[in-house]
């Protein structure tokens, strides 16, 4: 950037009359440092990587047969109903539509959904900190550390956990119980549609839990 100064002598051989300067200024140099600090930041600056979630499918194993691969579904599933008024209630195995007893009512603190789904995943829990471990000592790389992990979260014995969500379920239910399933190393979960059943069984359950309170009292 250069400045240039132009004096202007507005009387001819007039004394005492003051010389008028006229300034230009040139910002043709500035056009060229704002390109190199737009290429600067452009090249020193990481771009936001977007975040993704991995949801495991159901094994094609054609060896596997179908009543083998109910059975394992059964020991190891753990179908969460999320309702209103931050309610989240939970059963094992398949649904007993009959037994209103078989669901169980928890929340969504450390107490509650995250202790239950770590002691149903202690194993994988425990195996996924030795590989923290090992990478944190640089024993194992992060490709191998990330492949690892993966294989552990998808094991026969880990828990495969069903979401399903009532009308009156916020938004907010449902990314809370996402992020269990990443705090909790749960490989395989999947969201699906609330069916009539467990809709009566919801009903139920408050329904004649309440009564109980109100005998009990």
């Amino acid at each position: 950037m250069s400045a240039d100064v132009e004096q202007k002598d507005s009387g001819k051989g007039k004394k005492g009359k003051q010389k008028k300067m006229k300034t230009r200024v040139d910002f043709t140099p500035m056009v060229d440092m704002n390109m190199l600090l737009i290429t600067f930041f452009m090249l020193c600056t990481s771009l936001s990587k977007p975040q993704t979630m991995e949801i495991s499918m159901p094994s094609n194993d054609k060896n596997i047969t179908e009543d083998q691969q109910t059975k394992i579904k059964a020991s190891t599933a753990i179908t969460l109903l999320l309702d209103g008024k931050d309610k989240i209630f939970y059963y094992d195995g398949e649904p007993k539509y009959n037994d209103y007893s078989s669901l169980k009512e928890t929340n969504y603190s450390a107490d509650g959904l995250r202790a239950m789904l770590l002691g149903r995943n202690q194993a994988a829990m425990a195996k996924v900190k030795e590989l923290k471990e090992k990478k944190l000592n640089m024993q194992i790389s992060e490709a191998d550390y990330l492949d690892k992990v993966s294989e552990i979260k998808n094991g026969k014995d880990t828990p495969v956990v069903i979401i399903k969500a009532t009308d009156d379920a916020t938004y907010k239910n449902l990314i809370d119980a996402l992020d269990e399933m990443q705090i909790c190393n749960i490989g395989k979960y999947v969201i699906t549609d609330i069916v009539a059943g467990d809709k009566f069984l919801l009903k139920n359950f408050e329904t004649k839990g309440s009564l109980s309170n109100s005998t009990a009292n």
